[in-house]
């Protein structure tokens, strides 16, 4: 038998009336409900560098830049290519549970070169209800959401591996989702 997860967020959050300026990313498919405002620090696969071939190379660094956050009690927004969770590491990031237990929202974004079908974080999905994790799925290239890589990019990194890095910002992300109109945002720093 599963938990039942009931939400503790009463009032529905309106992400529509958010100013474009402040969003780092949009998604039309999330899982979870509420307003996470206690993440200052972002583990993401640097797009740019990542390559499907060595993919169980980043789930490695997604790894160690997890043990590092657990310990020291810090959640993170976890930022990766391809599915998450996907033993085909052609079609995602082999990574186990274990390895993104820390994450308090995942963002899992589509390859800019193929369209491969998000899993929906069905990998962990109950890992992410009983623990009301967010799981946002975007496919930019496709026009299913959005994130500003630039934006991110910008940002200094506190630590690099070869395909993934860990951003620590002076103040916290303002995550809303909206799951029961399947809808989220995650706000810059204000």
């Amino acid at each position: 038998m599963r938990p039942l997860v009931v939400s503790r967020e009463l009032e529905e959050l309106d992400i529509d009336s958010v100013h474009p300026k402040r969003i780092i990313c949009r998604s039309p498919k999330v899982l979870g409900v509420g307003k996470v405002n206690t993440i200052r620090d972002i583990v993401m696969v640097d797009k740019q560098r990542f390559r499907r071939s060595e993919s169980r190379l980043a789930a490695a660094e997604i790894s160690r830049f997890n043990s590092r956050l657990s310990r020291a009690r810090k959640p993170y927004l976890l930022i990766a290519l391809g599915r998450i969770g996907s033993t085909d590491p052609w079609l995602g990031i082999p990574i186990t549970w274990d390895q993104v237990s820390g994450a308090r929202v995942m963002i899992e974004a589509g390859f800019p070169d193929f369209k491969v079908t998000p899993s929906l974080g069905a990998h962990f999905f109950q890992n992410l209800t009983s623990k009301r994790i967010g799981y946002f799925t975007v496919n930019q290239d496709v026009g299913e959401g959005m994130i500003d890589w630039d934006r991110l990019n910008l940002q200094d990194a506190e630590d690099n591996g070869k395909y993934v890095k860990h951003i620590q910002l002076d103040k916290p992300l303002v995550v809303m989702m909206n799951g029961c109109r399947n809808q989220g945002v995650i706000l810059k720093p204000e």
